[in-house]
């Protein structure tokens, strides 16, 4: 049996998980199966470990809100040639405890140990809080 692992990634030019499902309802961003990807440089190395049950996390504005799980990885080939790789995600976003996070650049692996956990079901529907507002009651530890 595989173990699990998810990625963690920053969602630029995004300031709310609205904004992000907004981008990957455009057809820019989804497949000919209409699924949201997200295409990147690199193939992921441990993509058996992404595929037993992993997802991706979203940072945006600095804050960890939301996760989408990875359902498979496309090869994509640009026109001039280069080779990409297409994270191919369910459309469900399930929102997250918001967990602050310094920039960084690509993706990082996140062990099921350090994932902030899921908002419960009676949460989902809570009106989305301003990431910056979240950040800073993440930060001291309110939410």
């Amino acid at each position: 049996m595989t173990a699990t692992i998810h990625l963690v990634k920053l969602s630029v030019g995004t300031s709310s998980i609205g904004d992000l499902q907004k981008w990957q309802s455009t057809r820019a961003a989804q497949g000919k199966d209409g699924l949201p990807r997200h295409v990147t440089r690199m193939w992921p190395k441990r993509e058996q470990e992404l595929l037993a049950g992993g997802s991706i996390y979203w940072v945006i504005k600095g804050v960890i809100q939301c996760r989408q799980k990875i359902i498979r990885f496309d090869e994509v080939v640009r026109k001039d040639g280069i080779r990409k790789c297409a994270i191919v995600l369910e459309p469900k976003y399930t929102r997250t405890s918001p967990v602050v996070k310094k920039p960084f650049q690509g993706w990082r692996y996140l062990k099921i140990d350090k994932t902030p956990p899921d908002l419960g079901m009676h949460r989902d529907s809570d009106d989305e809080l301003p990431p910056e507002l979240a950040g800073e009651l993440a930060k001291i530890g309110v939410i």
